[in-house]
């Protein structure tokens, strides 16, 4: 399971005054912290997400590594289980240039700039999706499923954040997995279990945790029809959040810093 976690270069890395608090923060996730909107055209223009808007509000010079379709499997191994990662890196540029695994260019980033002053990380929405792929929405097949799929994620996640401490000791936040489909009992009932593992893991390893779920529930009662979701020409919604949803999360990492 262990990723080899050397000898890798890192382009568009922000570089904070020796003599001045640092202003450096790493981002980390899936396509919720990349700002994926499926109407823009990723070869061409750029995005962004929540990451973008918190470090415009704290004055933070941001460096994202987030890939959408990030899983935990992916995040830490080359071939580990991801929903499409690896094909949309192959497919556009993301917002930094790094080689091999999102963990790999994380220690890379971390090591290189040991001023960093905050980590964030989204990660977990896709093996949920990954699971729904498999069950087709189907609540017997997820339950039945599920264990297998908590169970990796929170073997999965303590070794990221091991590996993340071993060259970061500062302040690291987790973003609890906001629901877009809040009146789907099996979504929620899958997200509200990895978020627990989530929340878990990031205590253990001594991070505070942004809870998106209840800032989501709390912005809107419907978060597609609460202007959260990105809408869709036929008027139905992605489950991305608009620059709108971004705030909102952006405004529970605020509420999440120590």
């Amino acid at each position: 399971m262990v990723a080899a976690l050397a000898g890798l270069s890192l382009t568009g890395c922000a570089l904070a005054g020796t003599d001045e608090p640092s202003t450096t923060y790493l981002a980390l996730g899936d396509s919720v912290a990349f700002g994926y909107d499926p109407r823009v055209d990723l070869e061409r223009d750029q995005v962004a997400g929540y990451p973008e808007a918190f470090a415009a509000a704290r004055g933070l010079e941001v460096t994202n590594l987030a890939c959408p379709g990030e899983a935990s499997g992916g995040f830490m191994e080359p071939n580990g289980a991801d929903n499409g990662c690896r094909e949309n890196r192959a497919a556009y540029p993301l917002h930094a240039d790094y080689q091999g695994t999102q963990l790999q260019g994380a220690v890379a980033f971390l090591t290189a700039h040991p001023e960093t002053a905050l980590v964030t990380i989204d990660l977990g929405a896709n093996d949920v999706f990954l699971l729904d792929h498999i069950c087709n929405r189907d609540f017997n097949c997820i339950l039945t499923n599920f264990v297998a799929t908590a169970s990796s994620y929170n073997a999965n996640l303590g070794f990221i954040f091991d590996q993340l401490r071993k060259v970061y000791d500062g302040p690291l936040i987790s973003l609890a997995i906001y629901n877009p489909y809040p009146k789907d009992t099996t979504a929620q009932y899958a997200l509200d279990k990895i978020n627990e593992i989530l929340v878990s893991q990031t205590h253990a390893h001594g991070g505070e945790v942004a809870d998106g779920m209840a800032a989501f529930a709390n912005a809107a009662e419907d978060p597609c029809a609460g202007g959260l979701l990105i809408e869709m020409p036929d008027g139905t919604c992605d489950v991305h959040p608009t620059p709108g949803g971004a705030a909102v999360l952006a405004g529970a990492l605020e509420a999440a810093m120590p």
